[in-house]
Order: structure tokens, then sequence, then C-alpha cells
């Protein structure tokens, strides 16, 4: 704290009195023991001296400051100093004894002055009133207080307190136990707040208790002790809600509530003082409490009193002892036992002026600094003559003033250089600045003029100039602001001028609806706020006069500022007492010019905003330093890293970018969020501030293409209605885009939108006013979306609205005729509907009449329209309804709806006419009506048999069976009974009938185990082995089949077949052992056969590919097909060989070569014939000298085989080898057997030998490449068995090979083409092959080497 002046006491020493002057707190008057009363002015000036008769015994200082009253022992009368004209004057209080209490009213120029024996004196100095009391106390009167009600409140020596009116009337009295001091008047906490206000008057009794006297409860008063440690009640003051802060004499400072629920309880302590504390002080306008004592003053912060504000040390001094703020908090006034005065500065005035981010703001009564802490400029100072009241600077110039002058000083590059004063022609309320020109405010006036004086190029009329003009009359100036061309100012009628300097006149008048109190420009004036008389603020832009009201706009705000950041035009902020308010000016907005509040910040008690630069507001603190605080609504500048911030935090930062449209700023979050929500609330909000381009770029990250491609189609409007119109669409704010696109050079596009939308009522609106030719159209969709919600009424209206009758709009006309014959129906005018529909051509039309005639239960219409519009169905269902089978009748050879042809069967069953009913049951497909007829009504069993058996009828069959069982015929009835699935029925039937052979054949493979072995124990009853057997087997019994199978005659060879596959069921080496036993004759004594093998080799082969033994198999086949061979039967040794062939690959077993052999021997004599019946003889004697070669193997045809081989070879022209094979014919055992008609021609090729015969031709081996005869199978060169051909029986070609789909055998792919051209079947499978599904191999390796992958 700076101390300003000090003044010390008298010779004598001894108390001071002294009081502040009120509400300006300019002057300080003190007295002590001299007889004087001195008055100075705040920096310690002595401005005047009254000389009094005696020691002065009370001075005070009227409510406004204008007068000081002065009284003293000596005299009677009453000493008035008058501060505005320094004089002093005397008033005789016209009473006879000392004055010895003066106390000024709160409220009112009421002046109470007390008397030494208890007179009491009431003078109004308005009106020059005096009321003298007699007796108002019967002993001297010491202290006082008045009310905000003008109650005046007394405590005297005889110990009691009157309360007295302003006329001196007495209202209240009470007595004290002791001497009274310190009255003050005030208001207690209650529960309801007191009408009267201040109700409570307090006192100090006996400087030990505080006394509460509430007039509402005058008869109980409230008397608070402490305790007696803090020793005696020095000082207290009420502050707050009804708090009283206390200070004792031993230090101690505390703090009481007067809540009746709180009474007496101590809100805070501490002591202060070690010694003693004399006297405590509140500055509300501070929010401060002072206590001083010993040689010190501590400050506290009301908000906070544990919180140490300031200390101030007096060394000089022993002891303290009364202190007291001005009105305002500036300066503290302390007196010393010594009567030394000390005046401290505890709040400097809040005067700061700014231009763009350089500050001018006082840090002392009588000093100016100037700072630029944005462009890091170096402060400087300027000692001022004068305690300033207002303040300006511009860019070269700052002016300081107070009253009617001003003095100026140049920023040069050497300091602050001063130019000169000037004096206006009243009081300066506020001065503003440009590079050239000053404008001052007084007296409801504005005076403009020159700062440097003459310049070059100027006119004496441009050197200054008074506003309002002479012409504007009763105009009152309220307010005003210079930007670098602009001289701005409102007015107290609403007007809102701009004066352009350069050309020295007005360029813009503005007249709002009520006075003007405040304008805050930006820094170039294109834009400007304004406080109105209401309290309320608009943004006004001078460039196109529009006006917005601020929104959520405190009635408190004591200034704007805008954003001095050049990228943030459109931010400012208002300010009250209690917090600063965020705003968004957005001149482009898809809404129009508008202003958002962003948010709020709390603001420090006691500081003043007074710059904005980014996000930072800049403070003016009451010590006059300056601090920054940052704005909460621009949080996210602040943060050191988004790294590690989660998703919550992230978003908000992202709203606030959104909020104070920066946007490049919102994509770093959005890029750090990565959540499509993100993305779109960026966008959108670009689209809002019609930031088109960031919107696109966006969308397009987001992967939006329709948006995308919808914003570059609009992207390059000029038309800024049309383009915000557009946008508005895309947000889905329909209404708003409307009123833009009508706004347009595009009003159509509003009727489009709403078309688009199915807004008719909207559309037909617009289509009245823009296109009244789309009328029509509009008319017809909106009467198909009425037809559609049931509005037929209003449809009905638009439908014939819709109606052009023009020849290009056929189409159109028709949809709308269609839909007045609908609603005709509809509404009831059937002849007008069905008429209309009748003539249409239009087959959905009548559909839709017939079906609403439907829903009217109008049948016969409805069925008539049906059946012209060719729905048959349709027509018939409702014509049941109506019973008219007359014409269902006539239309049932249309009909395919199973349903209405059971209706209509029904219908004719009920009639009797079977015929037709059974007929129309058909056509609906319901057989077991179809046969129900048959059986019972047409007697005809043979239909009824038959559709049983086409469609497999369960109800059907169980129908028919009963029929049969009438008739007798129990094998037909169980066969039916079976179909029905009544197995047990049909058993317990054949049982009866003895018809369970029939049973046993139907049942098949479709019943149960159970029904199995019914039948089973049925035929074991009956000895019939085969059959009981049979059924165990199907059972499950294996063990009871395989006893009854072995029962058998020995000859049964399905009984054998049948053991043989029980065995394969049952994979049993017991059963087994049996059968091979009971085979090889072990069991039966079956003798041995002729040859001297047991039963046929075929059953054990089929027992061992049961068994799954294949290479037991294997070898049985061998045996099977050498019999079969030896027989004659070579069709079946090759099947044998085949399929055994074809289980051994599948089971990955190496083919014996015996088998291998066998196979291709009986397979050349098969393609012998194939090749014979082509004609193709070669290729057929080529084969039969394979037979012939091993002609041991065919010993029942070996004459026959010899003779086809010699006729064969002769007529291929092969004539060696048919001399060969001749000349063996003609050995004595074959020569007798030769068929005669060949025998002559083979002795003549004997006799005359011809053994001239071609080379076969040559082709390479598959595995070497060597060249060999083509129907040879050993390369003689790798040694290697080569495949054969199954076409040809030669040896397979590598680029030319393919394999039958079916067997997998391979062949020649060309020669396989070739069979296919008159053979449709595998040789080698018997299989039909079809002749696309032929291939070429190009992995030759699996035929190749078919041996890889075998086990052995």
């Amino acid at each position: 704290m700076k101390r300003v002046f000090c003044i010390t006491g008298g010779k004598g020493g001894g108390g001071i009195q002294y009081a502040w002057q009120k509400s300006l707190g300019n002057y300080i008057a003190t007295s002590s023991n001299d007889n004087l009363v001195k008055i100075y002015d705040r920096h310690g000036d002595l401005k005047q001296e009254i000389q009094l008769q005696g020691p002065c015994t009370g001075l005070g200082w009227d409510k406004d400051g204008d007068t000081l009253a002065v009284i003293n022992d000596r005299t009677t009368n009453i000493t008035m100093w008058d501060a505005n004209t320094g004089k002093a004057s005397s008033i005789d209080s016209g009473l006879r004894d000392p004055l010895s209490f003066l106390l000024w009213a709160k409220a009112g120029p009421y002046l109470a002055v007390g008397t030494q024996k208890g007179n009491l004196l009431i003078y109004n100095h308005q009106t020059s009133r005096k009321i003298p009391i007699i007796g108002k106390h019967s002993r001297k009167i010491t202290c006082g207080a008045w009310s905000n009600e003008n109650l005046l409140a007394l405590g005297s020596e005889d110990k009691t307190i009157t309360i007295s009116n302003a006329e001196g009337d007495t209202l209240r009295q009470t007595s004290t136990r002791d001497l009274p001091s310190d009255v003050q008047f005030s208001e207690m906490k209650g529960d309801e707040r007191s009408a009267m206000g201040e109700n409570t008057v307090s006192v100090v009794i006996g400087k030990k208790t505080l006394f509460l006297y509430n007039m509402h409860d005058a008869e109980n008063p409230i008397e608070l002790a402490f305790q007696q440690k803090y020793g005696n009640i020095m000082s207290y003051r009420w502050y707050g809600d009804g708090y009283i802060m206390i200070g004792f004499s031993q230090g101690f400072f505390v703090v009481i509530s007067t809540h009746m629920k709180e009474i007496g309880q101590e809100l805070f302590q501490a002591r202060n003082h070690k010694d003693n504390l004399s006297c405590i002080a509140i500055s509300l306008s501070l929010n401060k409490a002072a206590s001083c004592g010993d040689n010190c003053i501590k400050i506290h912060d009301l908000s906070d009193l544990k919180e140490m504000f300031a200390i101030i040390n007096l060394d000089d001094e022993r002891s303290l002892d009364r202190m007291e703020w001005t009105e305002d908090g500036q300066l503290l006034a302390v007196t010393s036992t010594k009567g030394n005065l000390y005046v401290y500065l505890t709040s400097l005035p809040m005067l700061a002026a700014t231009q763009q981010t350089r500050i001018a703001h006082l840090t002392s009564l009588l000093e100016v600094t100037i700072e630029d802490n944005i462009q890091q400029e170096q402060p400087a100072t300027i000692a001022v003559d004068v305690e300033p009241s207002f303040l300006g600077i511009g860019p070269y110039h700052l002016a300081v003033g107070m009253n009617n002058r001003a003095w100026f000083y140049l920023l040069g590059d050497n300091g602050l250089e001063q130019l000169k004063d000037r004096e206006y022609l009243g009081t300066v309320h506020s001065i503003k600045l440009n590079a050239d020109y000053a404008s001052a405010h007084f007296d409801d006036k504005i005076q403009l003029h020159m700062i440097e004086g003459e310049t070059t190029g100027t006119t004496d009329e441009r050197e200054s100039k008074l506003f309002p003009d002479k012409d504007v009359n009763q105009t009152r100036i309220t307010c005003h602001d210079m930007t670098p061309e602009f001289l701005i100012f409102g007015t107290d009628n609403g007007g809102l001028f701009y004066f352009f300097i350069e050309d020295w006149q007005y360029v813009n008048e503005f007249r709002h609806v009520v006075g003007i109190r405040k304008l805050f420009p930006d820094p170039s004036g294109t834009r400007l706020v304004f406080i109105d008389d209401k309290k309320d603020g608009y943004v006004y832009n001078p460039v196109n006069d529009h006006l917005v009201e601020i929104p959520e706009f405190s009635p408190f705000a004591k200034g704007i500022l805008w954003e001095m950041w050049g990228l943030d035009k459109g931010v400012f902020i208002a300010y009250d007492e209690e917090k600063i308010y965020t705003y968004m000016y957005s001149r482009e907005h898809v809404m129009g010019t508008r202003c958002d509040l962003v948010g709020s910040t709390k603001l420090p008690y006691g500081q003043k905003p007074v710059l904005l630069h980014n996000g930072e507001v800049t403070l003016q603190t009451q010590s006059g330093k300056l601090v920054t605080i940052a704005l909460d609504s621009h949080a996210y500048l602040f943060i050191d890293s988004i790294e590690g911030k989660n998703a919550k935090e992230l978003a908000e930062c992202l709203n606030q970018t959104i909020a104070l449209k920066r946007w490049k700023d919102g994509w770093i979050f959005c890029n750090q969020l990565n959540a499509r929500e993100h993305w779109t609330k960026l966008g959108y909000a670009a689209l809002k501030c019609l930031d088109v381009d960031f919107a696109i770029r966006v969308f397009r990250e987001q992967g939006d293409v329709g948006l995308v491609t919808s914003l570059m189609h609009i992207k390059s409007l000029e038309d800024r209605n049309q383009l915000s119109g557009s946008i508005a669409m895309y947000l889905g704010e329909f209404n708003l885009a409307q009123d833009l696109y009508l706004a347009s050079s595009k009003p159509l596009a509003a009727l489009e939108m709403r078309r688009d939308l199915l807004h008719w009522d909207s559309a037909l609106q617009l289509a009245k006013a823009l296109a009244p030719e789309q009328i029509p159209y509009i008319s017809k969709e909106y009467a198909q979306q009425l037809e559609f919600t049931g509005d037929y009424m209003t449809a009905l209206a638009h439908y014939e609205k819709g109606i052009t009758r023009q020849e290009h709009d056929r189409d159109h006309d028709e949809v709308c005729a269609a839909g007045v014959a609908r609603m005709s129906i509809r509404m009831g005018d059937i002849r007008r509907g069905v008429g209309m529909a009748s003539k249409m051509p239009s087959r959905v039309l009548k559909k839709e009449c017939a079906s609403i005639l439907e829903s009217m239960k109008q049948w016969s219409e409805a069925a008539l329209l049906y059946e012209q519009g060719g729905f048959y169905d349709k027509a018939a269902s409702v014509y049941i309804r109506s019973k008219n089978w007359t014409k269902v009748g006539e239309l049932l050879h249309h009909i395919t709806s199973p349903k209405i042809h059971i209706q209509y069967a029904k219908a004719k069953e009920a009639d009797g006419r079977y015929k037709e009913a059974a007929e129309a049951y058909k056509q609906a497909k319901d057989w077991d009506n179809v046969i129900r007829i048959n059986l019972e009504f047409l007697q005809n069993p043979e239909e009824a048999v038959k559709i049983v058996r086409d469609n497999q009828s369960v109800e059907g069959a169980k129908m028919v069976a009963k029929f049969f069982q009438k008739l007798n015929d129990f094998g037909s009835a169980i066969q039916f009974l079976v179909m029905s699935k009544c197995n047990d029925e049909a058993f317990q039937l054949a049982q009866q009938h003895n018809q369970m052979e029939i049973y046993a054949d139907i049942i098949g493979a479709d019943a149960t185990p159970e029904d199995y072995q019914s039948i089973a124990l049925f035929f074991e009853n009956e000895k019939n082995h085969f059959l009981s057997g049979k059924f165990f087997l199907l059972s499950g019994q294996y063990n009871r089949a395989m006893k009854h199978f072995l029962r058998c005659d020995g000859e049964n060879s399905q009984a054998i077949e049948l053991a043989i596959e029980t065995v394969g069921r049952a994979n049993d080496d017991q059963l087994t052992h049996e059968l091979v036993n009971f085979l090889m004759g072990d069991t039966d004594g079956v003798p041995k056969t002729s040859s001297g093998r047991k039963k046929d080799a075929k059953y054990l082969f089929r027992l061992y590919m049961a068994l799954k033994q294949y290479r037991e198999a294997g070898r049985t086949a061998i045996i099977i097909a050498r019999e079969e061979q030896s027989a004659g039967n070579y069709r079946n040794a090759h099947d044998v060989l085949f399929s055994m062939f074809q289980e051994l690959k599948q089971q990955k077993i190496k083919i014996p070569s015996e088998m291998a052999t066998n196979l291709l021997i009986l397979h050349s004599y098969i393609l012998v014939k194939i090749h014979v019946k082509r004609g193709d003889h070669l290729k057929g004697a080529r084969m039969l000298i394979r037979v012939a070669n091993n002609i041991s193997k065919f010993p029942s045809h070996i004459v026959p085989i010899l003779t086809s081989t010699v006729i064969e070879c002769h007529r291929a022209g092969l004539k060696n080898s048919s001399f060969s094979y001749a000349a063996m014919l003609m050995r004595p055992e074959y020569r007798n057997q030769i068929d005669l008609k060949y025998k002559k021609k083979i002795e003549m090729i004997v006799r005359k030998p011809d053994k001239t015969e071609e080379e076969e031709p040559q082709s390479p081996c598959p595995y070497c490449g060597f060249q060999l005869p083509e129907t040879e199978l050993l390369c003689p060169e790798c040694k290697g068995n080569i495949p054969y051909c199954i076409i040809t029986g030669r040896h397979l070609v590598k680029e030319d090979m393919t394999a039958c789909p079916s067997c997998n055998f391979p062949a020649i792919f060309s020669e396989f083409i070739k069979l296919m051209e008159t053979e449709e079947n595998c040789p080698m499978c018997s299989e039909k092959v079809i002749k696309q599904n032929l291939q070429k191999v190009s992995d030759t390796h699996k035929y190749l080497s078919p041996e890889e992958g075998t086990a052995e």
C-alpha cells in the first residue's frame, strides 16, 4: 500500500478528529486540540482552515459531500463550510447549553445536534427549518445514528436510547444497564425481509456487551456478551447479510451473525494484533475489512477473511487510534495516539484507455503508464500534475485530464513529450483519439478537434467542430468513440451517427427505438455494439444498417471489448461486476446475421477488463497493475498438449472451436477423436456459417459422397439467399429455406423443395404465386397423398383440380380420372365411380375400385369390375359371397385358385351333383375329397385307387382300405392301410386273414424294427425260416436271423445271400465263422461237387465283400471269373473282375497282376464285337490276335475264337497272322469242330499261304518315348507295363489321353470321341457317357502310375 500523505499533529499531541468528504472523497477535514479545522484535498494539500472558538466536539459531511458542519463547546453556533464555493457560514442552533454531538442523515438533508444536557436540534439544511427538542435526554447525548428511513437513534449518559423520526418525535425508548456508545442502524437476518428496511439498533453497552434492539420486537432486546479474554469492544461494523464484525481491545477480531438460528455464534475469530486493537473499518466497494492496533494495519478480503490482503506497518508510531475509508475505497486514513494522520492509497481509480493492443492506465493517483504486453514494448510512465478523471490514447498521442481540461502528450521515439493542454466548455466525461483528431464528450456535446493544431492543407473549418449541429434541437449526446476514419456518437433519442473525418461530413445515420447509453465500435468501425436505455445490447452493422440483439445480455453490463487478434474478427466480450460473457458475431450465417453467446468466465472481484487478445483478457486491478486471465470459452487454446486427453475433454474443446468458428483447430480435434459424429458436427457448423469449401473438405474426409456432390453444385452460387436456402434445406430448416429461396433470384426453388418434401399445402400456395401452370400436377400428387392418409373428400377435390384436358397430358389426366373414380366410390357416389372405372381401359383401376367396393360389401359391382379387369379368381370369390353360383360356374375355366374350386365343389356336392363336385375338387387338388366322392357317391374305386397311388394321400389310402375291407379284399386293404401309415391295423388284418406274406411284401423298407420283429415272430411260428430270418435281419436281430437262414434248404441261394448280408451288418466273428463253415460244407453235410470244389465260390466272394476283406474277395473274384470264363460267360467274368478292380482301387489296395491280366484279355474280347460291329476289322483283328494268344483261357470256345481270328485277320489284310491261326485250326483236335461255313475257306488259306503282312503302326511309350507297336503293352526299352486304352486295347499315348467320367479308366481321347459317334456306353463299365463331358487329361501321372498310394 502506498502512503499518499501524512499530517502531523499539533504541538500538544493528543487525539485528532477527521472526516472524509462523503460521496466524492476529495477532501478530508481534520481537527486537533488547536481550535482549528483544516481541510485537505486527497493529495494532502491544505485547502482551507476554519478557526473555532473552542475545541471541536463534532464535525461531519452531508450525504452529498457538499457541506461540512462543525461544532465546538464554546458556542451554540454551527459552522457550515461549502465545498463548492469554499466559503464558511454560521447557523445559530437556538440551544442554550454546549453542543456535544453532531450527525448528518444518511438519506435526507437533516443534521442532528445534541447538547451536554440532552437537548436536541434537527436542522433541515435544504429548507433551513430548525426543530429544537428540549429534554430528549436528561444527560449528555454521546452517540447516535440515522437510518436510511430517516429515523434517528441517540445514546446518552442517562443510560437510555431513544429512536425518533425526522420531526423529533420519540418513537421508541429503552434503558440500558451501562453507558451506551457507538449506536448503529442495520437489519437483522430473519426468515422474512423487513418492510421498513433497517429494523435494528445496535449499541455497545459499557464497552462489554453488544445490545441489539429490534423495533419489531421491542419487548425482547438481545444483549450479546463475549469472552473475557477478548477485552473491551473497541469498534464494530455491520456488513453483508446481517453480519457484524467486532474488534476487541486485546487484539481479537470476531465475526458474528444476527440470524436467529445462528445468533451468538462466532463465524470467524482471529487475533490480528498482539497488544491491542483500537478500530476496525469496512469498505464495501473494495470488499475489504481492516483492523488497526499496535503500530500496524491489517487488511482482509471479505469473501475470505482468512486471507490477509495486506499489512501496513507504521514504524514511527507505537499505537494507532481511528481509521476510515473513503466511500470509493481508494484512500484509507488512520490516526495515531500522537495526533498524526496517515492516508494510504488502497485502490486506484479504474482509469484506462486502449489503442489496438496498447494500454494507458493509472498506476498512481498522479502517474500514468503505457504498456503493450502483446507487442512486448517497454512500459512508459508519465507523472501528471493533477489526478486524472479521464484518459485517452491514440496511435501517436496520450490525453490526460480532469474537469474541463486535458493535457496532450506525444508518444515519440524519445519517450513522452507534452504537447499542449486544452480547456473545454464543460466537464469532460471521456476523450477519444485517433491519429490526428481528439473528441471530448462534455455537457451532452462533443468537441472534435485536431490534436496538434494546424496541419498542411487543412482549413479552419476542419480544425474543430462541435456536435450536435446547431440545427439539431433537444438532442443530447450520451456516448462517443473514434476509429481511424470516423467519429461515432449516440444520442438520448436513439440516434447513431457516423461522421467521416476525411470528408468532414456525416456518412451514416441510424435511429434506434430508445436512447443509446454506450457504444463500442470494433477497431475498423465496421461493427459496433451499443447498450440502450433499456439495458439491452445490440450489434450494429453500418454497411447495411443491420441490427442484431445480443442474446442473454446482462442488464448490469459495464462495457464491451472487441477481440484484437486479427483472425477472430467477430468475437467480443461483455462484462459486468461478476462475469465476462463471450459472444460470436456472425455476419455470414444461414439464418442471417446473428450473435451467439459462446460462454462466460468469472471476473475476479474488483478487476476491470481493458483488452481482449486471442482469448486472453487483460484486467486492471485496484492496485494499478495489469493481470491477464484466459476466457473459459477459449480454454482449449491454453492446454499444453491434446495427447492424453480423454474423448469427453476433446469433444468439449471441439465445441469451443466450433463456437468460435476456428475451423482449422476443429479439424485437429476431429482428427484426434476420429468419430463420425464429431466430423458431422464440424461440417454442419461450417455449413451454417456458409463456409462451403471447408464443409466440403470435412464431408470428403468422411466419405459422404452425396453431400459433397450436392455442396459442389451450390458452391459457386453468387446469390447469397439462394446459397443459404440450399444449405438450410440440407440442414432440415425448410421454412427458413423457403424464405431464403423466395428472397433469392430463383424463387421457384422454394416450390421445387416443397414438392420434393411432399409439403403439398405449401407447394400449392407457392404455385399460385409463382407457377400457376404447375397447380394441376401438384394437385394430383397432393390428392395421392390425401388418398393414402384417408382424406377422401379433399383428395377428390384435388383430383378434379388436377385434370387439364390437354392432349399432351393424357397420362396425367388418366391418373386424375382414376383418382376421381376411386374417390367417388369412397364418398358413396358408386354409380359415378363404377361408370368411370368401366369406361377406362386400366385393369389396375378396375381392380382398385373393385377392392374398395368389396370392402363396402357392394358384391355385385365389385365382382363385375373384377370380371371386366380379368381378375377371375377375385370375381369368383365375390360371386361366391353373394351366392351367385351360376356366375361362378361360368368363370370356372378361368380360375386358378384352389380355394374357390373347393367352395364351388362343396356347393355342388350339397346340390347332389357329385361328378361336377369331384371335378372341382380335382381342379383344387383336394385329392382326399376326390377319393371320398369316387368311393361313396360315384362307386368308382378304380379312380380312387389310381389317385391314391399317384398322390400318396394318407387319408385317401385309409378310405380306400376301408372300402376294400368291406369287399373282403384283404390284400388290397392291407396295401392301403400300410400306405396310410396304419401298420398295426394292417398287421392285425394280415394275421386274422392269413395275409402276412402280402403284408410283408407291402411293408417294404419303411417300417420300424418293432414291425419287422412282429412279422419275423409270425413266420417263426409258421416255420418259414427264410421269411423269419429276413425280417429278423431287418429288425437288427442278427443271431436269430442267421439261425433261420442256415436252417433253409441248402440250395436256397437267396437265403445264403441274406446270410452273407447279415454277417456284413453284424460284424461278428462268431457269425462269420458259422457262415464260412456252412459255405465250406462243414455243417450241412452237402457233398463235394464233381470238380472237387464246394458250394459256389460266389457266395464266399460276397461274404468277403460284406466283411470288407478285399484281398480275399479279390482272390475269390479271380476264381469266380475263371469259372465263368470256363463256362463261356465272358461278360459275367469281365463284370466280376471290373467290380473287384474298382473296389480294390477305392480301398487303395494293390491290384493282383493275374486279375489285371485276366481283365485285359476279357476286355479285349469284348472290344472285338464293338469294332467288328462298327466295321473296323483291323482293330477287331488286333484284339482277336491278343485273345488267340491266350486261347487257353477260353476253353469252351477255342475253335470259334480261332475261326473268328482267321476270318477277321484275312479281312483286315493281316495274311500272315490269318495263316498262322488257320494252321492251328487244322490240328486234328480242332479240325472236325470247324464251322462248315468257314472250313473250306480256312483250308484254302492253309493250302495257298499268303504271308504278306504290313508292320503294325507304332506309337511312343508314354514313359520313355520309345516307339513300339500300338497293341504292345510292355516297353522293351524301359521294361514298363503300359496301361491300355479301354476303347482300342492299344497302349496309351501321353499327349492324347482321357478317362471315362464314370469308371475313370484311361483311354485315347480321339478314339473315345470316334466311338461316341455310334455308341453311347463305356465298353468297360457299360455306363452312359456324354460326349461333352470328355476332356483331355493334362495330369497323366495318376493313370500312368496307378500303383502309387496303394497298400500291399
